[in-house]
């Protein structure tokens, strides 16, 4: 079988010079922090969200989703809801595990709540959100997009809430959740993590939001307490005999980062 368009090196000096030149490309790319961005991966986002987003086999409207971010905005809350490809995806995991009932950790100003809460007409999410002018947006955002009734929002630390809720599990005050979306405070992903787990039902999924930090998981001079708890997410979810996950890096118009997503054996 021939190849047209691609010779295979034949000589040694060539393959080295081939990995040189690469080498000296990624080394150039990691010191120049615009790397990151590329005007295609957002570009791709919008092509491929405005072919696969079909208004009519949901009752989540554009109008809906840009209301929840401008209001957002208009309140003062950072930039940093996840993008609308990610929204989806989040929705379309949920309605791949059936989920009825979905644990969310940290509302922000209720973007990915609003796609959450979108994917069954039956579905509860419980959200939890430590800041009250944030949960007070969030209500706001998710009251316009009608899907208010659907949603808890339960205000306060999520080192504190998580637990409670899990006695509410316990106790059978409450259902297991088919799926928890972690996207809060990254020094205490694993907390959040190791609580969530017995509070899911077994075939759930647990998807921690930002795990990569801009290639930053790897690096094992960082200081940053934000990688150091991606890092131990990583590193303790692989130890433990309760979950199976694996680490997917992205890029899009949020950038370079990556989300961990962990199914309970």
């Amino acid at each position: 079988m021939t190849h047209s368009r691609f010779r295979y090196p034949e000589k040694v000096s060539e393959i080295s010079e081939i990995c040189s030149s690469r080498l000296n490309s990624l080394l150039t790319m990691s010191q120049h922090p615009s790397h990151e961005t590329d005007p295609r991966w957002t570009a791709v986002d919008n092509y491929s969200f405005s072919h696969l987003r079909r208004p009519s086999s949901t009752t989540l409207s554009s109008a809906d989703l840009s209301y929840a971010l401008t209001n957002s905005a208009q309140n003062g809350l950072p930039d940093i809801a996840v993008s609308p490809s990610q929204g989806k995806y989040l929705m379309l995991q949920a309605k791949l595990v059936k989920a009825k009932n979905i644990l969310e950790v940290g509302t922000l100003g209720g973007y990915s709540t609003i796609w959450l809460a979108n994917s069954s007409p039956d579905v509860q999410v419980v959200s939890v959100e430590v800041n009250s002018h944030h949960a007070g947006v969030a209500r706001a955002n998710l009251s316009h997009a009608g899907v208010g009734e659907r949603v808890e929002i339960k205000l306060g630390p999520g080192v504190e809430v998580l637990p409670q809720l899990a006695e509410e599990v316990k106790q059978g005050k409450r259902g297991k959740f088919q799926m928890v979306f972690i996207d809060a405070d990254k020094e205490n992903n694993w907390n959040y993590v190791d609580v969530a787990v017995g509070m899911t039902e077994q075939g759930g999924c647990i998807i921690v939001d930002n795990v990569v930090r801009k290639g930053l998981l790897a690096d094992p001079n960082t200081t940053d307490p934000r990688v150091w708890g991606a890092k131990t997410v990583v590193e303790n979810i692989g130890k433990d005999e309760r979950l199976d996950g694996v680490v997917m890096q992205t890029v899009g118009e949020k950038n370079y980062d990556g989300f961990l997503i962990a199914v309970v054996k």
